[in-house]
């Protein structure tokens, strides 16, 4: 009798406990999404995410929410959302954040190649180069819509340039 008094214990203990373990909701702003394409890619990428409910995707004020089973499911849909090619501002949230594995060092180059980011159509082109044109020393770009992978050149910080574009919601490595 006294085993079995225990072991309900323990299963109201780890019910309780479970119940109690709250989903952490997440809203990221200044996600790129120039057009609907780029809000179902958000969209699409989220909700393949084990853990992730509740996605909704707001093309218009370029920002995405949903809940995470936890901050390991948070990380998870961050992760998944830079490997797509998208950023945005966590907002200092607490126990995840997009990783800053762009691979760019702080200093000036001539020129600088960049993979990886979302880019579906000529609005994201136009929101690539928007980004980058307030880079100090940034001359010009070879961005073409469908093509993940941009030289940029001029006489700029590598590292201001990828602080540009993950402000302006791009995840990008630099390409060796």
């Amino acid at each position: 009798m006294t085993r079995a008094c225990v072991l309900a214990a323990v299963c109201v203990v780890a019910l309780a406990g479970a119940a109690g373990a709250a989903e952490v909701p997440v809203e990221l702003k200044g996600v790129h999404m120039c057009c609907p394409g780029c809000a179902k890619a958000v969209a699409g990428t989220l909700q393949k995410v084990e853990g992730v409910t509740g996605v909704a995707v707001d093309q218009k004020t370029a920002t995405a929410k949903f809940a995470a089973a936890d901050e390991k499911a948070a990380q998870r849909a961050l992760d998944a959302l830079a490997a797509a090619g998208f950023h945005g501002d966590t907002g200092g949230a607490k126990g995840f954040a997009f990783k800053d594995d762009s691979g760019a060092k702080a200093g000036k180059v001539k020129s600088l190649t960049v993979t990886g980011f979302h880019n579906s159509c000529g609005g994201c082109v136009d929101s690539f180069r928007e980004a980058i044109k307030d880079v100090k020393g940034v001359a010009g770009d070879n961005a073409k819509a469908k093509v993940p992978t941009a030289e940029v050149t001029g006489d700029f910080d590598a590292a201001e340039l990828v602080k540009a574009l993950n402000k302006a919601g791009f995840h990008v490595k630099v390409k060796e």
